[in-house]
């Protein structure tokens, strides 16, 4: 890929390098909030999205390069995630203490456990990164084929992680059942379904995606490498995009390269000899996500809010 924008004139090459940042920063953020989307539908809410990419970031990379394998790296930080995760789905899903509290304490948690564990990691010069892997035929299609074709297998793995996630979701007796214990929890308990494990379940599925997300962080061309405050607030960027994609698969996947072409931004306005702050710059993406939820904010008294109805709501059998 790197070879072919070489090629180019200085204004192509930028914009092909635009449309690559983006289709990467998308995959980072889609992967996190598609998680996030699958906890709320069950009726939890997990704000600690920051911390789980951070110990699966950590925990990726570490993995990676003691296999020597990106793709090992990518499936311990997503087990990471998971385990972290289930911190939250015991103190908020199994204690039912409140949820706000457990998941900002897990970011808290999230962030300092993986300055910890990478502390002997930070100015390692070992890679273990995935390469570009091009769709026979597509990849040859001028422009699109280049980069939407021609991208990191993670990106390819994250589509397919959307469609299955749509799938499962309403298609399948799971997912009908994720989404009833997020709709009326005493309801699904009388029909058979159990609350406690479908929300702890869907919650460690939710911290797995983010830990992937982190682990596709230190083991792809975005990073490569671990240091602290490396998710720099990303995961508060997949929370809201839950939102904004309105808790559904596909508009979620929309907001994500709304957002992923703003953090694109940050550092590709200048080839195209756009002279803009770039204080200003590393603020768009968080000044959107602020605009966003206004706007949402303002719609919900309009309209019913898309939200599932028992979303940060615990459940307590006996109370049922």
């Amino acid at each position: 890929m790197i070879n072919q924008l070489a090629a180019l004139d200085i204004s192509e090459a930028a914009f092909l390098g635009l449309v690559v940042a983006t289709i990467q920063f998308a995959t980072l953020l889609y992967l996190a909030a598609l998680g996030e989307a699958i906890a709320e539908r069950s009726g939890v809410l997990n704000l600690g999205v920051e911390g789980m990419m951070a110990v699966g970031a950590v925990c990726g990379y570490i993995g990676a390069v003691s296999t020597g394998s990106p793709w090992l790296g990518l499936l311990i930080g997503a087990l990471a995630g998971a385990v972290a995760a289930g911190v939250h789905a015991v103190v908020a899903v199994g204690l039912g203490a409140d949820q706000v509290v457990s998941g900002l304490a897990l970011t808290i948690l999230g962030l300092g456990l993986a300055n910890f564990i990478g502390d002997g990691y930070t100015d390692d010069p070992r890679r273990s990164q995935f390469t570009d892997a091009d769709i026979p035929l597509l990849s040859d299609i001028p422009w699109v084929g280049e980069t939407v074709f021609s991208t990191t297998p993670v990106t390819y793995l994250a589509v397919v992680l959307g469609v299955g996630t749509w799938f499962v979701m309403n298609r399948t007796a799971l997912g009908l059942g994720v989404r009833a214990v997020g709709e009326s929890a005493s309801t699904a308990d009388a029909a058979g379904h159990s609350v406690v494990a479908t929300r702890a379940g869907a919650v460690m599925v939710g911290g797995a995606f983010a830990g992937l997300s982190g682990a596709y962080l230190t083991t792809t061309g975005i990073v490569g490498a671990w240091s602290e405050g490396l998710i720099a607030g990303r995961g508060w960027i997949a929370v809201a995009l839950v939102i904004f994609g309105a808790w559904r698969a596909g508009r979620v996947a929309t907001g994500a390269v709304l957002f992923g072409f703003t953090l694109a931004l940050q550092t590709r306005l200048q080839p195209f000899g756009v002279d803009f702050s770039p204080i200003l710059l590393s603020m768009l993406p968080y000044i959107l996500t602020v605009i966003v939820l206004i706007v949402i904010s303002i719609r919900a008294r309009h309209q019913p809010s898309p939200a599932p109805a028992g979303l940060g709501i615990a459940y307590r059998r006996e109370e049922r």
